[in-house]
């Protein structure tokens, strides 16, 4: 993507025959489709995974972000009404989560097509399985203190 800085600069050149327009990559479409979080491609969340069993209370404010679950994933009715939220015909505040999800991440994070865009994926969603452990890293140690776990890179899956 051309940066605002590279843009200015090309607009300066006495050579340049067409107009060339800033685009702002990364933010629309993000997941979830609402105004409430101001999330943007580099600084997103804090966001909680559910989990098999995990209860949840619901608010206007979490409700976007595990809507899609409760609805397609585990095919539930939810309804919002003035008087509060409904899950199968019936008024409700909290939510029991059926399955396990997982956070898909990309390793190029401004150009990976990953759950910042399309949400929490349902175990049932899940095919494959790992075949190389490529990098392993303590996230409770340093740098120069053991982050890099040697004895896991380049290890196959089991």
């Amino acid at each position: 993507p051309l940066t605002k800085k590279a843009h200015d600069a090309l607009l300066g050149r006495k050579d340049l025959v067409t107009a060339i327009s800033v685009i702002e990559l990364g933010n629309d479409g993000l997941y979830p489709p609402n105004l409430h979080t101001n999330w943007t491609v580099d600084n997103y969340g804090p966001i909680w995974i559910p989990a098999k069993g995990t209860t949840i209370t619901l608010t206007a404010d979490n409700l976007p972000v595990y809507e899609r679950c409760i609805r397609a994933y585990e095919k539930n009715t939810l309804e919002k009404k003035s008087d509060g939220i409904y899950i199968n015909d019936e008024k409700t505040d909290t939510y029991t989560f059926k399955m396990d999800y997982y956070w898909m991440m990309g390793d190029n994070r401004h150009n990976s097509a990953d759950s910042r865009y399309w949400g929490f994926v349902p175990e049932d969603h899940v095919v494959g399985k790992p075949i190389l452990v490529w990098l392993s890293l303590d996230k409770d140690r340093g740098w120069f203190n053991g982050k890099i776990r040697w004895g896991r890179i380049f290890k196959w899956a089991d």
